[in-house]
């Protein structure tokens, strides 16, 4: 080392730092500064013979050694330099394992690169084109946020292995309410118009009314539709057979595109708001009435009464029964010149029926009367008042049955008039005036109680 190497080494230890050992102390000689310009270089020595090359290795930044000149310590430490360079075998050992680990790096990364794929997805017709590292359309689908129901359609399944290039379509299911041709159903569609959806669910649309354009979105929240395809109907009117192709929503709107008009009564054999049917026959009824005003008879009720005070078997009329009348009004029609069954429209009371009474006797039966049983009574009131209990002749003196007078009929037990007896109780008392007097009291008549 040169004096002014070693001042500026001395400079950068400073005052303060530690002294060095003695063996590494600069001598006296270095400190003083050169008095005449230094010798000249010695002469280069040979170039060693070339050896063989040495594999390549990375490349590792070493710091620039600076030669210490003038110390031993400097000397020591170019040596071991010297000496580690000189052995070649040290250092590939010490660089092997780095290798190692570029080697793994490198296979990773090859890895790494093979994993990556690029496909397309398409989510409801709308694509588009990137790179993944999954390994099946199920965890795509979880890594893109793409949830699907029941009713969507993944295509290829969801869980197909992922390739470089694939193209996996996912088509949404959406809720459609069809009326089609009057009946009412939930469908679902992956179409995203109702043209596409009429064409999945098989309808056919030519001629058809929709309650919606062909052209109009259906939403993932769904829609309603109304659809009423083309249908044949034939008409029966007036004589003539009548076909008409319509889209019609009932019987009534299908006959007014045919150009036939109801009137008055007429009708048709189906209900004119029901809905036509394709190949449906309707005939057209022409219906004409009139209305007719009839009296009829109410018939009377009997009302029976029991009264104690008769004898059993007994019956006396007490009123007479009265019909009724009412006034009744029936409809009659003519179906296409057809007389139908007149039908009752309604009724009035003309006058209410008055019930006849009728009393009827429970009193027991009067005992027999010895002598005048056998004979034929019947025959002797026929004779005397024909057969009626309360008879009464012109003179208003005799009644009954047997033409009793008041004082006769009183002195036999009886109450009031014959006339106003029962039947039965008139015969007894009759039967007693016969034990009496014998059949003198009916001087014409008297001989038919032989008969």
């Amino acid at each position: 080392m040169s004096t002014s190497q070693g001042s500026h080494r001395a400079g950068r230890r400073g005052a303060g730092a530690p002294a060095l050992p003695l063996h590494e102390q600069p001598t006296q000689a270095a400190l003083v500064l050169p008095t005449a310009p230094p010798p000249p270089p010695p002469p280069l020595a040979p170039r060693p013979p070339a050896r063989p090359a040495a594999p390549t290795l990375p490349a590792v930044a070493v710091p620039p050694v600076v030669p210490e000149q003038g110390s031993r310590a400097g000397s020591r430490r170019a040596a071991r330099r010297r000496k580690a360079g000189g052995t070649g075998g040290e250092g590939l050992r010490r660089l092997v394992p780095q290798a190692l680990v570029v080697a793994v790096l490198a296979g990773g990364t090859s890895a790494f690169v093979a994993d990556d794929k690029a496909v397309r997805l398409s989510v409801d017709g709308v694509p588009r084109t990137f790179h993944t590292f999954a390994d099946d359309v199920s965890e795509l689908l979880t890594d893109e946020g793409v949830t699907v129901g029941d009713h969507d359609i993944v295509a290829p399944a969801p869980g197909h292995a992922l390739t470089d290039g694939d193209e996996i379509a996912v088509r949404y299911g959406r809720p459609v309410t069809l009326t089609l041709d009057g009946t009412r159903r939930q469908v679902w569609t992956t179409a995203r118009t109702v043209e596409g959806a009429l064409r999945q669910l098989g309808v056919r649309a030519e001629g058809a009314h929709l309650s919606v354009s062909r052209s109009a979105p259906i939403s993932r929240r769904g829609l309603a539709l109304d659809v009423r395809t083309e249908r044949a109907v034939t008409f029966l009117a007036d004589g003539r057979e009548r076909t008409v192709r319509t889209n019609a929503a009932t019987v009534r709107e299908a006959l007014a595109e045919a150009g036939i008009t109801l009137s008055g009564q007429d009708t048709t054999s189906v209900p004119a708001g029901s809905f036509p049917r394709d190949g449906q026959t309707v005939t057209v009824l022409r219906v004409t009435g009139s209305r007719q005003v009839r009296e009829e008879a109410i018939p009377y009720a009997v009302e029976r009464v029991r009264d104690p005070e008769l004898f059993a078997g007994t019956e006396v009329v007490e009123r007479q029964g009265v019909q009724g009348v009412r006034r009744v009004t029936y409809s009659l029609r003519s179906v296409n010149g057809v007389a139908q069954r007149p039908r009752r429209t309604g009724e009035e009371i003309v006058r209410a029926p008055v019930s006849r009474k009728v009393r009827v006797g429970t009193r027991p039966q009067p005992p027999a009367v010895t002598g005048a049983d056998g004979l034929n009574w019947a025959a002797l009131a026929a004779c005397e008042s024909g057969g009626r209990p309360d008879a009464v002749d012109p003179s208003g003196t005799y009644g009954g049955l047997y033409q009793f007078d008041p004082a006769t009929w009183r002195s036999l037990g009886g109450d009031g008039v014959a006339q106003d007896a029962p039947a039965a109780e008139q015969t007894y008392r009759a039967k007693k005036l016969y034990v009496r007097r014998g059949a003198a009291p009916w001087p014409h008549c008297g001989r038919r109680l032989h008969s």
